[in-house]
C-alpha cells in the first residue's frame, strides 16, 4: 500500500472514531471514555509515522512542501497536547466534551488540508515507486510506534526516532500490563461468585 493510501485509511479509522463519539449521549461517560481512549492511540501512532518518516521523506523536496510539513508538525503539536490532556481527564468533568470538540474540530481541519493540498503535490513529485516504499516503512513503524501522546519528545529526526522507539516499548507495555489487571480482576471476580 503506497503511503498516501496508508495515511487516508487512519484518517477514515479517526474520522470514523470521531463519529462515533459524536452520536453517544450526554451521560454515555464509559463510552465516552473507551471511544477517546481509541482515538489517543489512533492519533498516537498516526502523528508519530508520519513525523518519523513521511515528513522527513517529503520536506526537502520544495519549499512549499517544506513549509507544509512544518504547519503539520505545529499542528501535530497542539494535538497531542489535548490528547495528553485527554488521557487522564474524567469523561465526567465539565470540560472533556469540550476539548473532545477542540480536538475533533482540529484533525478535520488537518486531515482537510493534508489531503487535498498536500497528498496530490507529494503524490505528484514522487510517484508510484516511491510511495510504495515509504508505505512500506510506515506500515513497519506502526507496529513500534508509541500508542499515547508525548508532547514534550522531539517531533523531527534524529530525536524523534529514539524518543519514539522508547515510548513505543514504554506504551505497549502499561497496554500490556494494564490488560493482565483487567483479567486478573475478572477471574479473581469469577472464583468469589
Amino acid at each position: 500500500m503506497d503511503a498516501i493510501t496508508l495515511l487516508k485509511q487512519d484518517h477514515k479509522t479517526v474520522n470514523a472514531l470521531f463519529r462515533k463519539y459524536e452520536k453517544l449521549g450526554d451521560e454515555a461517560y464509559t463510552a465516552k471514555r473507551e471511544v477517546v481512549d481509541q482515538i489517543i492511540e489512533e492519533l498516537s501512532v498516526h502523528a508519530v509515522i508520519e513525523e518519523q518518516v513521511f515528513y522527513p521523506a517529503v520536506k526537502g523536496i520544495s519549499e512549499d512542501l517544506k513549509d507544509h510539513v512544518l504547519e503539520s508538525l505545529e499542528e501535530h503539536h497542539v494535538v497531542k497536547w489535548l490528547l495528553d490532556e485527554l488521557v487522564g481527564l474524567d469523561p465526567e468533568h465539565e470540560r472533556f466534551d469540550a476539548k473532545v470538540t477542540v480536538l475533533i474540530e482540529n484533525v478535520r481541519h488537518h486531515v482537510e488540508e493534508e489531503e487535498t493540498e498536500f497528498f496530490p503535490e507529494v503524490r505528484q513529485s514522487l510517484g508510484r515507486k516511491v510511495l510504495g516504499e515509504i508505505g512500506e516503512a510506515l506500515e513497519k513503524s506502526k507496529s513500534t510506534a508509541p500508542t499515547r501522546p508525548h508532547p514534550k519528545a522531539a517531533d523531527e529526526p534524529p530525536g524523534n526516532v529514539a524518543a519514539g522507539a522508547v515510548a513505543g516499548i514504554i506504551d505497549r507495555a502499561r497496554s500490556a500490563g494494564k490488560g493482565v489487571a483487567k483479567d486478573v480482576k475478572k477471574k479473581a471476580k469469577a472464583t468469589r461468585s
